[in-house]
């Protein structure tokens, strides 16, 4: 019965994000302007290497990953900070703290709708020409499966953390800097933006300890291996897993000391 609830909020998400379409449309123009600055940068950051492998990455394999990781980023981009500061400014948030829901839940199922919608349009048409164009560089066996466990693992890690971002309202108030400083840390973090494979060491596995690797490079990692080790891969979806439970279990409870301290209108 619980599960009915929340699938009505998903399929209203997708109802919302279907009468928006032109917004997809710029979206989708804007990845492209995005990757085609990504492409001639990468090229000219290879040309001037000299080289055709750089930190163990050709340049296509530069290239699929940033592609990738950027039709990733869109499918599961959520706005739960912005969502959360303006509840909590305009005094909303009290409302939808009587809702019979706990509020966590709430917003997160109010998201999925934008998921399924941004999967079908944004990641899975980029991952099915990146497979054609690339002539099996992204190989469809096990490695899928294990991909979508670990996409799964990542939407709640992402989840966790903006939540936890948002909560910081309560107290400040504005969440607009502390979000941009969000976004900053785990795009550059995460591999989003960067590869990892191209972080200075001992700054690479400093970023392997944090929980943000394990929201892009993670999935990516795993979906790029054609042939992952049985261990390597345990240790991946292994980590993935103590972050999304550590994570979820942080925000939870900093959001219960937190209710305390809103105030609305002075009250």
């Amino acid at each position: 019965m619980k599960l009915k609830k929340y699938l009505t909020l998903t399929k209203a998400g997708i109802m919302e994000s279907l009468q928006f379409r032109l917004g997809t449309f710029v979206m989708a123009v804007g990845n492209l302007l995005y990757l085609i600055v990504v492409y001639y940068l990468w090229k000219a950051i290879y040309a001037s290497a000299g080289s055709d492998t750089v930190n163990g990455m050709t340049f296509s394999d530069t290239l699929i990953y940033l592609v990738l990781a950027t039709a990733l980023f869109n499918f599961m981009e959520m706005y739960t900070v912005w969502e959360m500061g303006r509840s909590i400014q305009s005094g909303k948030i009290v409302l939808e703290l009587l809702k019979p829901m706990k509020y966590r839940n709430y917003l997160f199922w109010t998201y999925s709708g934008q998921f399924v919608t941004n999967f079908f349009f944004t990641f899975l048409p980029t991952f099915i020409v990146v497979a054609i164009v690339t002539h099996g560089a992204v190989h469809m066996g096990l490695n899928l499966l294990f991909f979508i466990i670990s996409v799964i693992m990542a939407i709640s890690l992402n989840y966790s953390i903006n939540f936890l971002v948002g909560t910081i309202c309560v107290y400040t108030e504005s969440i607009w800097g502390i979000n941009i400083m969000k976004q900053v840390i785990v795009l550059l973090l995460s591999g989003a933006t960067i590869p990892l494979a191209f972080f200075p060491e001992p700054f690479r596995t400093i970023t392997h300890y944090l929980p943000f690797q394990s929201i892009y490079n993670a999935p990516l990692s795993i979906l790029l291996n054609a042939h992952p080790e049985p261990e390597e891969l345990m240790v991946t979806l292994g980590t993935q897993l103590l972050w999304c439970i550590g994570m979820a279990v942080l925000s939870k409870l900093f959001w219960k000391v937190s209710l305390r301290q809103i105030t609305v209108n002075g009250g």
